[in-house]
């Protein structure tokens, strides 16, 4: 689930939580997003999900898929609004060779994780990832259970 605004980092648009239970997260990559001035308007009101989302490589260029804008009321009567279209993502090209190599020869996918502002633009913050089983997730809730009771124990011991 991606939840606007609602982080500590007050420059965050979305987070894709979903992405840190589904994957192992390894190299980490911060892109560009072409968008239209309507996506940017609503992504300022705070309507976007990238909760489903994920990248391809297409052509030598990589594209956000599945990323929904939804446009604002107010959004001019001339322009069509396309909430899921595919979206340019903008690297450069080592790291765009990188991507295509690790997802083409290793198996890798590449998820997007957050949705952030730096400065006046629109960053996407993308890793590397692979899937992982079902074992792998209940692994990670066992550890994160008892991350939690630690502190709980070692709170109230002191």
């Amino acid at each position: 689930m991606s939840k606007a605004k609602k982080s500590t980092n007050p420059g965050t648009i979305a987070l894709n939580k979903k992405a840190r239970h589904e994957y192992f997260l390894e190299d980490k990559f911060e892109a560009g997003i072409e968008l239209q001035g309507w996506e940017v308007k609503s992504i300022r009101a705070g309507k976007i999900n990238i909760s489903d989302t994920y990248v391809i490589i297409k052509n030598g260029e990589a594209y956000l898929l599945g990323a929904q804008i939804q446009p604002l009321l107010s959004a001019s009567s001339h322009v069509v609004c396309d909430a899921e279209r595919s979206r340019r993502l903008l690297l450069k090209r080592r790291e765009l060779d990188k991507l295509i190599g690790a997802s083409e020869r290793e198996g890798y996918s590449i998820v997007a994780t957050a949705m952030y502002w730096k400065r006046h633009l629109v960053k996407l913050e993308i890793y590397l990832a692979k899937g992982k089983k079902s074992h792998d997730k209940r692994d990670t809730i066992k550890e994160r259970d008892w991350q939690r009771q630690k502190e709980r124990i070692l709170k109230h011991s002191h």
